[in-house]
Formats: C-alpha cells, sequence, structure tokens
C-alpha cells in the first residue's frame, strides 16, 4: 500500500506544482524510483482530465550511454527528444541516484551533452515553454548521502516536500519587493567580503512550482558589478560529479580571476567550457526551514535556511543579466551561527545576520515563521 504523504505529494505535483488543466500533456520522466509512485501521478493526472506520457530510466543504463556518446548521437537524441518536449504542456521529473555515478565518466562527455542536448532541449524548451516541476525521490540511497536511517530520512523529506508552500509564497512578497528596490549588495562571512549591484533587476519567488522542496527567491547581479571574494562553505558536486569542498572564488568586474577547492584543476576546467562559466548567473536565497543540514543534494541544498547561492553560469529568462552558459552551477554559502555566521546588507543596511532576517518586514522569512 503506498504511502499516504506519497499521495499528498502527487497531488501537489499535479494540482499546485504543475496546475495542469484538462487536456494539458504532461511529461513524467522517473528514474531508479517505485513504480508505484509513478502510477499516483498518472492517477492524478487523469483525475483532472490531463493526458499523461511517461519515460522509466535507469542511472545505470544512463551512464553506459554516456560513456560512449558523441555529439552525432547528442545531436540525433536533442532531434528526437525536441519533437517530444515541444508538444508538451508540463514536465515532471523524479529521480534517484548515486551522486556519484557517473563520476568517472569523461569530462567530455558530460560537456557534449551539456551542448548539444541539454541546453535546447532542457533550457530553451523545457525551461521556457513548459509548466514543469522536479524533485528527488527517498531511498536508502538518498538517506545514505543525508547521513542518515531511511525511516528517519523519509519524516524529514516529507515535512520537507509538503510544507505549506502558499503560506511561504505569501511571506516572500516583501523579499521580493525589497530586492527590486536595492542597488548594492554586500556578503561578508569567513572567507568572504563580496559586493555587486542589482539594480532594476527583477526578483523570482519561488515556492514549489518549479522544484520539490522549494524555498528561494532568486535575483542576478548586473554582471561586470560582482567584485571580492567569496568562500563556499557547503559541500558540492560538480556537473561531472566530483566532490567540491571549500570552494573560493575571486572576482573582479564580474569575472572568476582565481578558483580554488580541494579539486583545483576540476574546477578550472569547469569553468573554462566557455566565456559564461566564469560570471555569476543568480544570486538566491535559501528560505525552507526544514532544510538546514547539507546531504550533497542540490534540489535539498540550496534550500537550505540561513544560506545564500550565488550561482557561476548561465542565467534565467526570468532575470536575465545578459550571461549565457552551458554551466549553471549553484554554489552554497550558509551564514548560520553553526556555519560560521555573516550578514548580509542591501544599499549598507543590515538585512540578514547569522541566517535570521533582522528587519521587521522579513520576519516571516524566518525559520519559527514557516513551520
Amino acid at each position: 500500500m503506498i504511502d499516504d504523504r506519497l499521495k499528498i505529494l502527487a497531488k501537489n505535483l499535479v494540482n499546485y506544482s504543475c496546475e495542469l488543466k484538462k487536456n494539458e500533456k504532461v511529461l513524467i520522466e522517473a528514474m531508479d524510483i517505485d513504480n508505484s509512485f509513478i502510477s499516483e501521478i498518472v492517477k492524478e493526472v487523469y483525475k483532472v482530465g490531463a493526458i499523461p506520457f511517461v519515460n522509466i530510466l535507469s542511472s545505470t543504463v544512463s551512464r553506459s550511454l554516456l560513456l560512449g556518446t558523441n555529439e552525432t548521437r547528442e545531436k540525433l537524441r536533442c532531434k528526437f527528444d525536441l519533437l517530444v518536449m515541444n508538444n508538451m504542456d508540463a514536465y515532471i521529473s523524479i529521480k534517484s541516484k548515486n551522486i556519484y555515478e557517473n563520476s568517472d565518466v569523461p569530462k567530455n562527455n558530460i560537456e557534449c551533452v551539456k551542448q548539444y542536448y541539454d541546453y535546447f532541449v532542457h533550457t530553451e524548451i523545457r525551461v521556457k515553454k513548459t509548466k514543469w516541476v522536479i524533485l528527488n525521490y527517498p531511498t536508502s540511497i538518498t538517506a545514505q548521502n543525508a547521513m542518515t536511517s531511511t525511516e528517519k530520512f523519509e519524516d524529514y523529506y516529507f515535512n520537507v516536500c509538503n510544507l505549506n508552500y502558499a503560506k511561504m509564497n505569501k511571506n516572500m512578497d516583501a523579499l521580493k519587493k525589497l530586492l527590486e528596490k536595492t542597488d548594492k549588495i554586500r556578503i561578508v562571512s569567513p572567507g568572504t567580503d563580496l559586493n555587486f549591484s542589482i539594480k532594476n533587476m527583477p526578483a523570482v519567488k519561488c515556492a514549489g512550482k518549479n522544484n520539490i522542496p522549494d524555498g528561494e527567491v532568486f535575483t542576478a547581479p548586473i554582471k561586470k558589478s560582482v567584485n571580492g571574494t567569496i568562500t563556499y562553505n557547503i559541500p558540492t558536486m560538480s556537473p561531472n560529479g566530483i566532490r567540491h569542498d571549500n570552494i573560493r572564488l575571486v572576482f573582479k568586474d564580474g569575472k572568476i580571476i582565481e578558483a580554488t577547492s580541494n579539486s583545483i584543476e576540476n574546477i578550472n576546467d569547469i569553468f573554462d567550457i566557455d566565456e559564461g562559466a566564469r560570471y555569476i548567473g543568480e544570486f538566491a536565497f535559501g528560505l525552507n526551514p526544514y532544510i538546514n543540514t547539507p546531504m550533497l543534494d542540490i534540489l535539498f541544498d540550496e534550500k537550505m535556511c540561513g544560506s545564500i547561492h550565488f550561482t557561476p553560469g548561465s542565467c534565467y529568462e526570468e532575470c536575465d543579466n545578459g550571461n549565457k552558459s552551458a554551466l549553471h552551477w549553484d554554489l552554497i554559502l550558509s551564514q548560520t551561527k553553526e556555519n560560521g555566521g555573516g550578514e548580509i546588507y542591501f544599499d549598507d543596511k543590515l538585512v540578514r545576520k547569522d541566517g535570521k532576517f533582522v528587519i521587521k518586514s522579513l520576519m516571516g522569512l524566518n525559520p519559527d515563521s514557516l513551520t
């Protein structure tokens, strides 16, 4: 018998995240997950009169394909899948996989996929032209990544994913409004003193529509305004499956001029894939009150309460600062007391200290107001 919490999640994905309507077409892609959950989503799709299509994927098969892929194959795959994606109104992706599965895939193969497939199918069509949502499924593998038992992780997972996103969405209005009035941002933490402008840039609320879990408000810096140093204190996986700790980036006039981590060669290879990879495409606040420890899963980690992510690579269309790249790598700095603390200033006014907002209009986004 399927867990009632999965039924709630399936209903939320179809009705809240995608807002599916009668006769709309939705592609459901599932990798290494329980088929009963896919069936539950299909049932919810039919309930609203929409039309489901399903792709069942395997991470081990996907890895085998990656190991031998090339430009010819990725262009053909792109051609075929563009026909499908162009005919979809919505897209739901649910995955569970070993985060190191592709760590031994040649970097040229990964870059080939990004350049000839991901950009055209996902960045240009799925992101821009469909109602989409992406989530990871709770399994013993994800529990191990979080360094906890499977049962405990499942409880945590459903608290995070079935959060009252409608309430969060409303409370985000004040931060969106303030960001859109702000010119200069300064971020200060151990190993970090960074400043940039967001003048006249829009701010975007993320409250359960595109990612589950969710909980962030993002904007983007003026492309060449970033100066200073940032040291990220949350470990992360690179696009080719290499773990990076203590990433430190130095900026001059928007460009990353120095990049170090525990894998200096790999990180600089990543930032050299194209010109836009050394500029920033996103600046965001993590706001999910139930996410307070990292688990090497970016869908969770970038939403950590008390964090920001400052993202090398392509910007989003909703907040276009002109930076284009095959890369979009969310890197995370937590400013909670447990992680060293820190301050964020809007036009020289202290807005958040040690991961908590200190001005009245934003206090509704602190963890005790959202749980």
